[in-house]
């Protein structure tokens, strides 16, 4: 099994793993699917009642990506393009698992997991980008839709080897996360988005 078949194959898999669902499952004999969004993420998780559960999926979620780029890096090292490849085989297993009949979550954990494996700085700078939107609007949807927009920029700014493969990978990345997130952007449009903290749960 050659590097690329093996890194990306590992990626995958670590970032099927349905935290959210499985966590839910286990403590609160739930489907977190049936309640709210429907969505397996951590700000689902919270919104259900499980705030110390969502906290955990937060961390797994993050973690599960962030190794396989890690892993990656360790089966070739130095070699940015399979770590990317890496990376968005991760995302793309947690947003289609295969244990979930493809139907994951949004990416955005996950995602920040990744980033933080291949350019820490630009991950910080995103998530300060989130943090001040979010602080602003309450809109978790409307942060994390700025933020990946603007992963990009901060990438190839601190990233050094901008090879197709690495800047594919640093505008899809960010690209199927907004996409994932097409009915919020609806209800931001409308005005039907609810903010995190209130009763409705339709994010």
């Amino acid at each position: 099994m050659t590097p690329w078949i093996l890194s990306i194959s590992l990626a995958y898999l670590l970032g099927s793993i349905p935290f959210g669902y499985v966590l839910v499952k286990i403590f609160r004999k739930q489907d977190i699917r049936a309640t709210g969004s429907g969505n397996i993420g951590a700000t689902n998780v919270a919104r259900s009642g499980a705030k110390g559960l969502a906290i955990a999926t937060l961390l797994l979620d993050l973690g599960k990506a962030f190794v396989a780029v890690k892993i990656a890096q360790h089966i070739l090292p130095g070699n940015c393009d399979l770590a990317v490849a890496a990376a968005v085989a991760a995302i793309l297993g947690h947003v289609f698992p295969v244990w979930l009949r493809f139907h994951g979550g949004k990416g955005v954990a996950s995602a920040l997991g990744v980033f933080l494996a291949l350019t820490w700085p630009s991950a910080l700078a995103t998530l300060v980008v989130f943090v001040i939107i979010f602080a602003l609007t309450r809109y978790v949807s409307l942060a994390s839709i700025i933020a990946a927009a603007a992963f990009p920029i901060f990438g190839l700014h601190f990233v050094p080897f901008r090879t197709p493969m690495v800047i594919a990978g640093f505008f899809f990345i960010p690209l199927l996360i907004i996409v994932k997130h097409h009915q919020n952007i609806r209800r931001l449009i409308s005005g039907t988005e609810s903010r995190f903290g209130s009763p409705k749960v339709t994010a």
